[in-house]
């Protein structure tokens, strides 16, 4: 059978149906919408992707993302913020949801993920020896677990405690108040919603 579509329109069309949530039509119409575009448009569309790879890299205390030519995120090397409070996070856009709320001033610790055997990440592929060591070089007072509220989180921040417990770390230990709808990523949460589960947040130990 001919092949119904230009060899690079179906190209990018398949390309598209990759990213998360675009199905085959929802790659469709974005493919026929950049194949309409202005060239001048995609160039510059094709210069982002094009610079992403180098242009981002991860920061090594904190892991959030940050400039190639940033050695340490700045929302940990401003003075400004406190060092002894430190939200724990699952994913680094999680960390642009909770700085959108302007309520939180303390530092950040992206896991890279949660645990979640059936996807094969279990507690070794996260950042979690990294965060005893900032818990003690930084003399944490408060860690705030802002894992998502799913399976996957809770089981997570449930690890977390036992973790800290038995390696002797016996700080305060608060979870996100459960302003956050079950299976609502932080990522998508409204700003109002977030702000009141980091004012409501309890005490776990």
């Amino acid at each position: 059978m001919a092949q119904q579509l230009p060899k690079a329109l179906a190209d990018l069309i398949d390309e598209l149906g990759h990213l998360p949530g675009v199905g085959p039509r929802t790659a469709e119409r974005y493919a026929y919408f950049l194949l309409r575009r202005a060239e001048s448009g995609n160039q510059q569309l094709a210069r982002a992707v094009a610079n992403l790879q180098t242009g981002v890299k991860t920061c090594p205390v904190t892991f959030a993302l940050i400039d190639s030519n940033e050695a340490i995120s700045p929302l940990y090397t401003d003075q400004a913020r406190d060092k002894t409070t430190v939200a724990v996070v699952e994913e680094p856009l999680d960390v642009i949801a909770l700085e959108r709320t302007g309520q939180f001033k303390g530092t950040y610790h992206v896991l890279g993920g949660a645990i979640s055997p059936i996807d094969g990440i279990g507690p070794e592929e996260l950042h979690i020896p990294e965060l005893l060591t900032r818990i003690k070089q930084d003399q944490v007072r408060e860690l705030i677990i802002a894992t998502n509220a799913s399976v996957e989180g809770e089981s997570t921040a449930l690890f977390l405690q036992r973790y800290l417990k038995d390696h002797g770390v016996t700080i305060t230990i608060s979870r996100l108040a459960r302003g956050l709808p079950i299976g609502v990523d932080l990522e998508y949460a409204d700003q109002i919603t977030l702000s009141h589960a980091l004012q409501g947040r309890s005490i776990i130990t």
